[in-house]
């Protein structure tokens, strides 16, 4: 989905997994292991989910940017 590229965030808007692999380039299973506290992949500083229904999870788009930003500044 190439409409998050280049758009500007004024509210906090609610994206997919789909989404955030995209904008990432993390994999499905990556991004569940950086969530996972008892994974040696555990990244406490990647945006948690937001349970949207009783069968659906969420991201802020916001905040993936965020720590997308952040990975950037961080960099050698």
């Amino acid at each position: 989905m190439n409409a998050l590229i280049g758009q500007t965030f004024q509210i906090n808007q609610l994206i997919g997994i789909k989404d955030v692999i995209q904008l990432t380039v993390l994999s499905r299973s990556t991004i569940y292991a950086m969530m996972d506290q008892y994974s040696p992949y555990y990244d406490p500083s990647f945006p948690k989910s937001v349970k949207i229904s009783q069968n659906r999870i969420a991201w802020s788009a916001l905040e993936i940017h965020q720590w997308i930003e952040s990975k950037l500044a961080s960099r050698e």
